[in-house]
């Protein structure tokens, strides 16, 4: 079984919600990406998103856009965060999904992509650019993979094209619950208890819950109506923070735990 619904069978089972957390791969470099999400795994995240970097992350709020630029900075490659989820698996089994742009994929030939980040240990790709509708070819190469397409919904998203978008999807069904672009935001969106009920009329796939959540308060609210909670830039935030720093992995672990713990809580 795939990682992604290994973690959330289990947690289905328990009767806990999950905790995904972002962070933008080689940001300082990339053996500290092994290491935070050694470190993560240890304080109990069920997920860890990585995000490659990209020259133009157009989903990315400010934050998260300085991650990718000191990712590319460090040399960081596709091919070398593969190497480093490989690294990362013969140490730990968290499930691991890339957030990626679509030109990544392209450029390296979507099957041949796809197939190299399956023997590497990824579980899930969350392509930002790529519509569910132009997904064909990418969807028969991750079904064949054993890899789980994520897909996002928006505030914005009509009820057709909701169903639409989950019959493509596996793992979960990442809920954007704010327009625009990723950041920290002072209070979580109004939009989280509708679409949540909204979106599971339409699947049962757990549904995770990011964008603008960036405090153990805002998360353990997010966590009432949602099987997941995704925070990102207030982690990517700490990473910026103490990047140069003895002991970066234990700095932000020990603040991903409180995030972990509110989310728990909330169960």
């Amino acid at each position: 079984m795939n990682r992604l619904d290994e973690r959330f069978s289990r947690l289905r089972a328990t009767g806990e919600k999950g905790f995904v957390v972002y962070i933008g791969a080689g940001d300082p470099d990339l053996a500290a990406t092994v290491e935070l999400a050694l470190a993560f795994d240890r304080v109990g995240v069920d997920v860890l998103e990585l995000g490659v970097p990209f020259s133009d992350p157009l989903a990315d709020g400010l934050v998260n856009q300085l991650a990718a630029q000191r990712g590319l900075e460090s040399g960081t490659t596709p091919t070398k965060v593969l190497a480093a989820v490989a690294e990362i698996r013969r140490q730990s089994q968290i499930p691991v999904v890339l957030y990626i742009y679509y030109n990544l994929i392209h450029r390296q030939g979507p099957e041949a992509f796809i197939g190299a980040a399956a023997a590497a240990g990824v579980d899930g790709l969350l392509v930002l650019d790529l519509p569910p509708e132009e997904a064909g070819a990418y969807s028969e190469f991750m079904r064949a993979a054993d890899l789980c397409p994520i897909f996002l919904i928006a505030p914005t998203t009509p009820e057709d094209r909701i169903e639409a978008i989950v019959r493509r999807a596996r793992g979960f069904v990442y809920y954007v619950s704010r327009e625009g672009v990723t950041g920290m935001q002072q209070q979580v969106s109004d939009t989280i208890g509708p679409m949540t009920q909204l979106i599971r009329r339409h699947t049962d796939l757990p549904v995770a819950v990011g964008f603008g959540i960036s405090t153990p308060e805002q998360a353990r609210e997010v966590a009432r109506n949602a099987e997941a909670v995704v925070v990102g830039s207030a982690v990517v935030n700490q990473i910026a923070e103490h990047g140069s720093a003895p002991g970066l992995a234990a700095r932000v672990a020990g603040f991903v735990e409180t995030l972990v713990k509110a989310v728990r809580e909330a169960t």
